[in-house]
């Protein structure tokens, strides 16, 4: 049997590329959404102190599990396993809807995180499959279009949901629509896969996900819930480099390896990857701390805060678009360098604007740190996709994701205790008589409104100096995006590998 996939008619390849935009869109559309509605959460739920953690341990997960479906799909084929993803996402979505406390909504983001680790490297193999080098700039683009219509419709979404109806139901609108790409993928794709026996580095995937989680508690507990220079943190320090230098080891034995560090070595895909994980940081930031930026030092509703995200989302689908003119007219390199630079100066535009900016402003610096990324995620797909073979493209594509999740899990927990570090020397000087779980009383329209002037305008001023620490360390992550992207080799972006060649 063969390791390629059968040539579909073009009238099933449309449908397949519709299964996984809509595969797509359900992992998208859940992550703006949260973003927007996570404050009212909060407000509801309580744990101020852990808000990044729904980011942080979505993307931990996430993360953690994207180069396994990645080598997953290269041995057992792109159907079997984003359908199996799909499932479990949607088994996560609909427990995050029920949770009781934001411990129980961790959790159950955690296993949603699980599931969403197959469908962002798979769905963008299938399509690397599907259609030769010259094809894929425009239905790559047609993917990200549709992570950035998601997130579009994501914060619009989000706040009107829970203002006209409650959050609960964020996380379950996932199911018909994924439930319909379940349906469609099991009809319509078709793969011709070669079976043997196969060794994934499980043990590997554990070591790092312990790795990942001390480094995760370590940055968002430090100065906070107990201090940086502790027996806590020492162990947590000990944890991480253990297991990080264990894992490594295992990586470099492995039969089968959740990393092939053969990749990672070459030129190409070591600073596109470096890249992504810089902006991986960057993007977690505006879309985590945006809307609470919005909501609570501008004092807008979820609805305004939603339409300040989406600008970023507006920009990202609209360069992912013009992505394929960019790099007829620039070229591969340039393309990426243009957008390393407008990354971080959108990143610079939340940290410089005045203290009278309002929603609007915001808004146009997340259009242009979206911009930038669309540029980015765009070009570095299609420059991975193009220097290696079918075998591993699978394992390069999701080795671009992996990055990109794993700056996200960095930047979540790092902006999150540079907030919450920020927070608590803020209070410190009260005396007491306030504290980090009192700013999610922000939040609540019934909390909010039981505070007297003087509370609430030192609860703004404690949460804006913590928000303007927040943007510096953004800009920070966008600055390393920018100077990564001038190590990236020159290559032309529709270059055929030599297989393709070949089979032409």
């Amino acid at each position: 049997m063969s390791d390629r996939p059968s040539h579909p008619s073009q009238a099933r390849r449309t449908v397949v590329v519709g299964c996984v935009m809509l595969a797509m869109f359900m992992a998208a559309v859940e992550v703006t959404i949260v973003a927007t509605a996570l404050p009212q959460i909060v407000g509801k739920l309580g744990g101020f102190s852990l808000y990044t953690w729904v980011f942080a341990g979505f993307l931990l997960t996430q993360t953690a599990t994207i180069l396994v479906f990645g080598k997953l799909a290269d041995l057992y084929g792109r159907r079997p396993v984003l359908i199996a993803g799909i499932v479990v996402f949607l088994v996560g979505s609909t427990l995050c809807g029920f949770a009781w406390s934001m411990p129980a909504l961790i959790a159950f983001r955690l296993l949603q995180g699980l599931g969403a680790g197959s469908i962002q490297p798979v769905a963008a193999t299938i399509i690397g499959d599907l259609y030769s080098p010259r094809e894929r700039p425009r239905v790559q683009g047609y993917l990200s279009s549709v992570w950035g219509f998601a997130a579009i419709v994501g914060p619009l979404a989000g706040g009107l949901i829970v203002e006209v109806l409650s959050w609960h139901w964020i996380f379950w609108i996932n199911v018909p629509v994924g439930l319909l790409a379940i349906a469609g993928l099991a009809i319509f794709l078709r793969e011709d896969v070669a079976h043997r026996q196969h060794a994934i580095d499980y043990p590997g995937v554990a070591l790092f996900f312990v790795a990942i989680t001390a480094l995760l508690v370590a940055l968002m507990e430090g100065g906070v819930g107990w201090a940086w220079a502790s027996l806590q943190t020492f162990v947590l320090a000990i944890v991480f480099a253990a297991g990080l230098t264990l894992y490594l080891g295992r990586e470099r034995r492995a039969q089968e390896p959740m990393i092939d560090l053969g990749l990672w070595k070459t030129r190409l895909i070591a600073s596109v990857n470096a890249s992504t994980l810089a902006a991986g940081a960057a993007i977690i930031g505006v879309t985590s701390f945006v809307p609470i930026y919005v909501q609570g030092v501008l004092g807008r509703s979820a609805i305004v805060a939603g339409f300040a995200l989406t600008a970023m989302s507006v920009g990202w689908p609209l360069a992912s678009t013009l992505s394929g003119r960019f790099l007829r007219a620039l070229d591969a390199r340039r393309t990426v360098r243009a957008g390393g630079a407008l990354l971080f100066a959108g990143a610079l535009g939340l940290v410089l604007a005045p203290a009278g900016a309002g929603a609007l402003a915001t808004g146009v610096s997340s259009f242009v740190v979206g911009f930038g990324m669309g540029l980015l995620n765009t070009t570095f797909i299609i420059l991975i996709q193009g220097s290696v073979a079918w075998a591993k493209r699978g394992s390069a594509t999701a080795s671009n994701v992996f990055a990109r999740m794993l700056g996200g899990t960095f930047g979540a927990a790092a902006l999150g205790a540079v907030l919450n570090g920020a927070l608590a020397r803020s209070f410190a000087g009260t005396g007491g008589t306030a504290d980090i779980e009192a700013v999610r009383h922000m939040f609540d329209a019934g909390a909010s409104a039981a505070l007297d002037p003087g509370e609430h305008a030192a609860l703004v001023h404690a949460l804006a100096a913590g928000m303007a620490q927040v943007f510096v360390a953004l800009a920070i992550f966008a600055a390393l995006t920018m100077a990564a992207t001038w190590m990236v080799p020159r290559r032309e972006a529709f270059a055929e590998t030599p297989v393709e060649s070949e089979a032409r």
